[in-house]
């Protein structure tokens, strides 16, 4: 009776005696005798490489899993020239990504990328297949992730992009995906460039440069050497070299809300005053006016006068327009450097060393003397008489005897951030053959350290004595000495760091023959030290308008794990991994996972896996920890009807409603808090039904259990104006009652709450990758096709309630707010004609529903004609490059070709409040970018 090959093959797997044949010795599925006789001729073909997303050397590269590789050709003809700007253009990274011109963020300074929309904290980055050290600060005080800008470009061979989890292997974190930067291992010559760039409509002049030299043969010399150097500086953009309506609040014209300056509420720089008294007697933040606004002195030219009968006459200022930055001022660059030495013939050595640091400065409008947070100055008066008896200059109205409630933004005094990211990143290794064992060994240090500065932020206490004591001229801002400004604002600084010291070790080898080819052993085994220092910038409250976080933690991981890959028959391969880990912080986990790959004709395959992941909960979430973040609140479609009737007069409903302000939220560590648990699978058909053309699809299903999230801050909110009791742990702080109605319901100030391990998440959808290619003699023709639908993203919370985000500005309470967007594509086109290289690349992000269910329900975040909606954002960029010689190349591009605007989008809070979404549509506002350049290469 003839036996099935899959019969043969599991009693194969179960019975037979390990074979002696190396693994990155063997060759391709086919018959053993063929194989021997074709092994010299077609050595080349049987080179091996390991992948992201395996621990075995394989021939066929095309594993169970979707990998995306990036080449480093590709990202030459992207026109892109950060690792950041290549890795945030995969159409899998969604919502929760971190752009490098969000800089209201806890994590400004830095850019990391967000596989599946999962947020940073769930795609785990590494660099040759290693963990690297996390951004010193998390993002929103909460997710770790590894800052991109820390990657040097100059020394990158590829990007490999696994679009599934792999917690099989790697661990903790890899629940979305992995990104692997890998390295060149060896260079030979010299390599440099040099390129400028500007916006066709004003700012960001940027100019780069690189050098790479190496020089040594492994196989003649022994020994290759090189190193890498790059530096790049950005100038900013500021939201006034921008036409309407990215370059003010004011959107009246459009239906919308005018968000410039007004009164009550945020003052211009001239500053505006009404009379009034104390609602507690000797306690100037309870004033209440009497009387209608007025200029505390004339209004500038950059100003418009508004005569408001409700609340009076004052300077109407466009912040936006006078301070707004649309890309911040950017320094990067760093040196690489490796040497490799091949000690025999199977055994390689290895040791490297990198330092990156980037540098960047933002600023901001200037602080307010109202403020909402951490103390409510937002009725704050001045009073008539100083301590010495004598009558308050600054109080128009003290002879009468009256307070001057007062609005005023300190235009003396500059606001702002600066940071200073250090990265240090030393690892080195041995590689090589033992016996029928393939293994490697690779040990890695790497100290990141964040320099913060923060200027501009008004001490709380030195506020109130300038006040009180008349220190401060409000009247002539001019007449206050550098002193006084110093003593107002005096600044602070710290010094945050991340550390990840690790000692990795894993061997493979072939074992015995199935009828597909021979059967694949992997083991490996790690321990490695984490930690993290990130003290507060916000000492004891002291700064008004500044949130506050603190992060310190510290703990050891071992972790070990196995594969096997089984060739069961020769058209079908299975894969199976698990790895088991022990956080000392936490407990154990274990994560297994299988796989399969299935060709029934050699132009298709088709692949599945099925897997179970975790992610540790990072120290800002377990530990002692806490951080205060601000979202605008607020307006009249932020607030219940019955809240808005309350506050609501013959004159309309008051400032305090109508009025966007900045609502804290406040996140605590919970010690008890457990680790998220996610089940992934994956499925998908790769064809190549003709030589020049091939294609897949993946579907992706993605659930995670125990989602560490903050509380509930829409829930929080229903429950405050609905009068019912708030979830265990959960507080929402009101605020000051509302001049004009002092009886009714104070709008919420703050919610505070601990992190909380939620129900569930689930989020699913489809990749797509199509790639052509055409030859006509000397023409060449190469098309590329990639995107990725995200079909459901829905959040379980305890309570029962499901929040769905896909298509939506939600999550807003994330990181910028940017939305879940539905689709994401891009297509590439490169025509090649001798030296002569053109590509032209589409980039589009489809549009969302202009709300938000983590924050107000169904509800439109922005009201304006142009309905609930924010529009999609289409991209073009054209580069081209043409060989002058052997030795000389020109290198040209236009990015944002068509000039293409961002749609507008007055909810994200990234934006500098330029009305527009940089996470998506950065390229829209810096408009039409020219860059030219020179390679050199010998």
């Amino acid at each position: 009776m003839k036996r099935h090959p899959l019969a043969l093959s599991l009693a194969g797997l179960l019975l037979a005696p390990a074979a002696g044949a190396v693994f990155a010795q063997t060759a391709a599925p086919q018959d053993q005798q063929t194989a021997q006789q074709a092994a010299p001729q077609n050595a080349k073909q049987l080179q091996t490489i390991t992948v992201t997303g395996s621990a075995l050397p394989r021939v066929d590269t095309e594993t169970p899993s979707p990998v995306t590789v990036i080449t480093a050709q590709d990202i030459a003809r992207s026109g892109y020239t950060t690792i950041s700007d290549v890795v945030r253009s995969v159409s899998a990274d969604n919502s929760g990504t971190i752009p490098n011109a969000f800089t209201n963020g806890f994590a400004a300074g830095a850019s990391g990328v967000a596989l599946r929309g999962l947020t940073v904290n769930s795609t785990l980055v590494l660099v040759d297949g290693h963990r690297v050290a996390n951004y010193p600060v998390a993002d929103d005080g909460e997710r770790s992730f590894v800052d991109l800008n820390t990657i040097p470009l100059a020394a990158v061979e590829r990007v490999e992009v696994l679009k599934d989890g792999a917690s099989s292997l790697y661990g903790a974190d890899a629940i979305a995906g992995v990104v692997n930067i890998i390295l060149r291992p060896t260079f030979k010559g010299i390599e440099g460039t040099a390129e400028v760039g500007s916006s066709q409509h004003g700012g960001g002049w940027s100019r780069k440069a690189s050098l790479l030299m190496g020089g040594g043969d492994l196989n003649t010399d022994h020994y290759n050497a090189y190193f890498s150097v790059q530096y790049q500086k950005d100038n900013p953009i500021w939201a006034r070299q921008r036409k309407f309506p990215f370059n003010t609040g004011d959107l009246s014209s459009l239906g919308g809300a005018n968000a410039n300056s007004s009164s009550p509420g945020n003052g211009s720089i001239y500053g505006a005053v009404a009379p009034g008294t104390l609602g507690t007697p000797g306690n100037i933040l309870t004033g209440t006016a009497t009387g209608l606004y007025q200029p505390l002195r004339g209004c500038g030219g950059d100003t418009v006068l508004v005569n408001d009968p409700a609340n009076g006459v004052y300077c109407q200022q466009n912040f936006v327009g006078d301070y707004g930055q649309v890309q911040p001022a950017m320094e990067q660059g760093g040196l690489y450097g490796r040497i490799t030495v091949k000690i025999n013939d199977t055994t390689k050595a290895f040791l490297s060393t990198s330092y990156m640091e980037a540098r960047t400065w933002t600023v901001g409008p200037p602080a307010q003397i109202q403020s909402g947070t951490p103390n409510n100055t937002t009725s704050i008066a001045l009073p008539p008489t100083l301590p010495d008896g004598s009558l308050n200059p600054n109080n128009p109205f003290a002879a009468s005897g009256q307070y001057a409630l007062i609005n005023y933004a300190f235009g003396d005094i500059p606001n702002g951030f600066n940071y200073d990211n250090h990265n240090l990143r030393l690892t080195g290794g041995v590689s090589g053959t033992w016996s029928d064992w393939n293994y490697d060994i690779t040990a890695t240090i790497n100290h990141d350290w964040l320099h913060t500065s923060q200027f501009g932020f008004l001490n709380y206490q030195a506020l109130i004595t300038a006040v009180t004591d008349g220190t401060y001229n409000f009247v002539n801002p001019a007449a206050n000495s550098a002193a006084i400004r110093s003593t107002l604002a005096p600044g602070y600084s710290k010094t945050s760091t991340s550390d990840l010291d690790a000692l990795d070790f894993n061997v493979s080898r072939s074992l015995w023959d199935l009828p597909g080819g021979p059967m694949g052993l992997a083991l490996g085994a790690g321990v490695r030290h984490e930690a993290n220092d990130d003290p507060t910038l916000n000492p004891n409250f002291e700064f008004q308008g500044l949130g506050n976080a603190q992060t310190k933690g510290r703990r050891n991981v071992v972790g070990a794990y196995v594969e096997f890959d089984m060739p069961l028959i020769e058209s079908l391969e299975v894969d199976a991994s698990g790895r088991f880990d022990h956080y000392s912080d936490f407990g154990n986990n274990f994560s297994p996972k299988v796989g399969f790959k299935w060709k029934p004709f050699d132009w298709i395959a088709v692949r599945g896996t099925y897997s179970k992941g975790f992610r540790a909960p990072a120290f800002a979430e377990n530990g002692s920890s806490s951080s205060q973040g601000f979202i605008t609140a607020g307006g009249l479609s932020g607030f219940p009807d019955s809240f808005i009737a309350a506050h609501t007069g013959p004159n309309g409903p008051s400032a305090y409603v109508t009025i966007p302000y900045a609502q804290s939220i406040y996140a605590l560590a919970n010690p008890k808090i457990k680790p998220e648990k996610a089940t992934n699978f994956t499925f998908g058909v790769v064809v190549q039904p003709i030589s020049w053309f091939n294609a897949s699809i993946d579907y992706y299903h993605i659930e995670k259990d125990n989602v560490i999230t903050q509380a509930d801050t829409s829930s929080a909110l229903n429950n405050y104006y609905a009068g019912l009791p708030q979830a265990p742990g959960v507080v929402v702080v009101p605020d000051l009652p509302d001049p004009a109605f002092p009886n009714a319901q104070p709008r919420p100030l703050e919610v505070i709450g601990e992190y909380i391990n939620a129900n569930k998440l689930k989020t699913s959808g489809v990749d797509v990758d199509l790639r052509g290619h055409w030859d006509f003699g000397d023409f060449h023709y190469t098309s590329e096709f990639t995107g990725t639908e995200i079909f459901t993203w829905k959040l379980y919370l305890p309570d029962g309630s499901v929040q769905q985000y896909v298509g939506t500005h939600g999550p807003y309470i994330l990181s910028s707010g940017a939305g879940t967007p539905r689709f994401r594509e891009s297509w590439a086109n490169t025509f090649q004609y001798g030296r002569l290289t053109i590509t032209g690349t589409f980039y589009r992000t489809s549009g969302m529903d202009n709300y938000a269910e983590d924050t107000a329900g169904k509800s439109c975040l922005n009201v304006l004609p142009l309905s609930c909606h924010v529009g999609s954002y289409v991209d073009f960029d054209l580069t081209g490059s043409y060989d002058i010689n052997n030795h000389i190349s020109v290198m040209a591009s236009v990015m944002n070709a068509f000039d293409r605007k961002p749609p507008l989008d007055p909810a994200d809070y990234a934006g500098a409040g330029a009305n527009y979404n940089p996470t998506w549509a950065q390229s829209g506002i810096v408009g039409r970018f020219w860059n030219v350049g020179v390679k050199l290469k010998f």
